[in-house]
């Protein structure tokens, strides 16, 4: 197996750990909604703590349902991981072009500084 394949196939069994090993250890069970976001964590902290506390500012959209926010944030996730994704295939593929590039021209062509690659070295 090679060293790459080794490092990936570890990458992802440690992804998956993290992802199941909260659930099979019980982690939170003691709370009422036990994977609330920080977010919501906070909201409740503040409360107890200082009971008149009123927020500096208010949201400019506030969803209707916990849904349609848990909706609107996946596709927020899913936008930045396309935009992501696009920009190191482009820089992937443009590389790959000049190597192709590269290999295909002949030895005596110009190269992207303008000098002949055949005179270099020569006075």
């Amino acid at each position: 197996m090679k060293r790459n394949t080794r490092i990936n196939a570890l990458l992802l069994v440690l992804v998956a750990a993290l992802a199941v090993l909260p659930l099979a250890l019980g982690l939170g069970d003691d709370k009422e909604e036990p994977f609330t976001g920080s977010d919501a964590q906070a909201e409740t902290a503040i409360t107890e703590l200082e009971p008149d506390y009123e927020p500096w500012f208010s949201p400019l959209y506030e969803p209707p349902s916990g849904e349609i926010e848990s909706a609107l944030f996946a596709l927020q996730a899913a936008l930045g991981a396309g935009v992501l994704a696009y920009y190191f295939g482009l820089r992937r593929g443009r590389r790959q072009g000049e190597q192709r590039a590269a290999r295909a021209r002949p030895a005596g062509e110009r190269t992207d500084s303008g000098a002949d690659e055949s005179a270099i070295g020569r006075v």
